[in-house]
């Protein structure tokens, strides 16, 4: 019978940064969850206030040389059986914000915000958050509506040594897509033994492109997912299959780049799905299939392309 492993909030149990090498904190069987909660992706300890840019509190025990500057995240997690050409199939059950986040615009130097002319000027928009009602509401006072999701889910690079978080890859991470949510299932291409999967980032909600270079970063206070694996379903690209859809991921340098990575796994889906050619299924992908801008902001831009269940009969 499959196991629910609860992972508590530990410094033990939180890194910054990807690696192969990084021993994992639980080995699972396939088919196993994990039930959690997690801090927001800076490591904070305490709430977001409003307007200026400010430092807060981080996590008790944090230290940037040990622990890495990326993300926090909760992990890694190792697979029993999960190998090198497998598919790693997360299965996002629930996920429930805390009550507090933050969103920032401006304020440090990056390529996004100098495109805007905001390197050198800030904000911090802070968010009270009602689980009840799902929405959120900001100390200017505007309410937006929740959509939660982990910016975070991924694997390691199979080369040895410290991988920063910020860039999205093939095996996952920073893919801050926001059809993500509850009831969606992600599948990764797996590229060390064990798998070696970790996860963080709490966004309570996002626009397609993550357009300030933040979400309303947020805890969650619990997160429930179920690692299974697959070697009937090879892929060379995250995919995702939600209630309404599947999607196919791509990163690149350019949006060109994003998008034609994208389409070429969307490509031969529906190859697979429809028993076509892949001629065909282009031209079927161009009367069905959706692209969007996943976000412009980590370094590595991401498009996903999107087939509704159904499109094609």
């Amino acid at each position: 019978m499959p196991t629910t492993h609860t992972i508590d909030l530990t410094l033990e149990n939180l890194h910054g940064y990807y690696s192969p090498e990084r021993a994992p904190i639980l080995t699972i069987d396939p088919g196993d969850s994990i039930v959690t909660r997690t801090l927001d992706a800076g490591w904070g300890n305490e709430p977001y206030i409003g307007g200026a840019y400010h430092e807060r509190e981080k996590f008790p025990g944090y230290d940037k040389e040990k622990d890495g500057d990326g993300h926090s995240m909760i992990g890694p997690i190792a697979v029993r059986g999960a190998k090198p050409g497998m598919t790693l199939v997360i299965r996002i059950n629930q996920i429930v914000p805390g009550a507090w986040g933050g969103t920032f615009a401006g304020g440090w130097k990056s390529s996004v915000n100098a495109r805007y002319g905001i390197e050198d000027r800030g904000v911090v928009h802070a968010w009270a958050l009602d689980r009840e009602s799902m929405t959120g509401r900001s100390n200017l006072g505007h309410t937006v509506a929740l959509r939660p999701f982990l910016g975070v889910m991924g694997m390691p690079p199979p080369e040895p040594g410290r991988h920063g978080t910020p860039p999205p890859r093939i095996w996952g991470g920073n893919l801050d897509c926001k059809e993500l949510i509850a009831g969606t299932t992600l599948y990764l291409p797996i590229p060390v033994e064990g798998a070696i999967f970790s996860f963080g980032d709490g966004h309570a909600v996002q626009g397609d492109g993550e357009v300030s270079v933040t979400a309303i970063e947020c805890p969650m206070d619990r997160v429930d997912l179920t690692l299974d694996l697959r070697d009937d379903f090879p892929i060379s690209t995250p995919h995702a299959r939600t209630e309404s859809a599947w999607i196919t991921l791509g990163f690149g340098d350019t949006l060109d780049d994003a998008t034609y990575a994208a389409l070429e796994p969307m490509f031969a889906l529906i190859s697979k799905f429809h028993n076509v050619e892949r001629l065909d299924a282009i031209a079927l992908a161009s009367l069905v299939v959706d692209l969007r801008i996943t976000q412009i902001v980590n370094g590595v831009v991401g498009v996903h392309a999107v087939l509704p269940h159904g499109a094609i009969r």
